[in-house]
C-alpha cells in the first residue's frame, strides 16, 4: 500500500514520526512536505496528498497540522476525498470501517507520538465494512456531486 503524507510547520515532527512508523510495517511512504518546520500554508500539502489518492498514485493519506482540522478541512474540498481529524484510536478505527475515510488527519499539538502512532495503526488495520454503511457514505458522495 502507498501511503501519501504532507503537513505544514505544526506538524512537522509528527509527520517524520509517523512516516519512519509506516515504512518500519512496511508500507511505502511518498512525503510531499514541508521540508522545514518554517511558517507555511496547510492547505497547500492538504491539496498535494489529496490529488495524490484522486487520481491514484497513493492509496490512502495522512496529514498532520497542530490541530488536524484546519488540514483536513482544506482536504474534504476535493471531490472522493473522506479526511478524518483523528484524536482518538476508536475515532480512526470507524474512520475507515463506518465512513470509508481515505485520509487520516492528525493534530501535532492535540496527541502525543506514543498515542499517534496507535491512532496510526488503528486506521490503517482497519478497512471499510460496507453493508449499511456503504448506503451512509453514498449520501455523502451525493452531496459531493451536488455541492462540490
Amino acid at each position: 500500500m502507498k501511503i501519501a503524507m504532507g503537513s505544514d510547520h505544526g506538524g512537522f515532527n509528527l509527520r517524520h514520526k509517523v512516516k519512519a512508523h509506516l515504512e518500519a510495517k512496511g508500507y511505502e511512504v511518498v512525503d510531499f512536505g514541508v521540508d522545514e518546520p518554517v511558517s507555511c500554508d496547510y492547505p497547500d500539502y492538504a491539496l498535494k496528498v489529496a490529488l495524490a489518492i484522486t487520481e491514484g498514485t497513493c492509496d490512502l493519506g495522512v496529514l498532520v497540522c497542530g490541530t488536524g482540522l484546519g488540514i483536513s478541512i482544506a482536504a474534504n474540498k476535493v471531490k472522493g476525498i473522506i479526511a478524518a481529524p483523528v484524536s482518538d484510536t476508536f475515532s480512526a478505527e470507524m474512520a475507515r470501517r463506518h465512513n470509508n475515510a481515505n485520509i487520516l488527519a492528525l493534530g501535532e499539538r492535540v496527541v502525543g507520538e506514543g498515542l499517534a502512532l496507535k491512532i496510526v495503526d488503528a486506521f490503517f488495520e482497519a478497512s471499510f465494512e460496507g453493508g449499511r454503511h456503504e448506503s451512509r457514505v453514498n449520501k455523502i458522495v451525493a452531496i459531493e456531486k451536488k455541492y462540490l
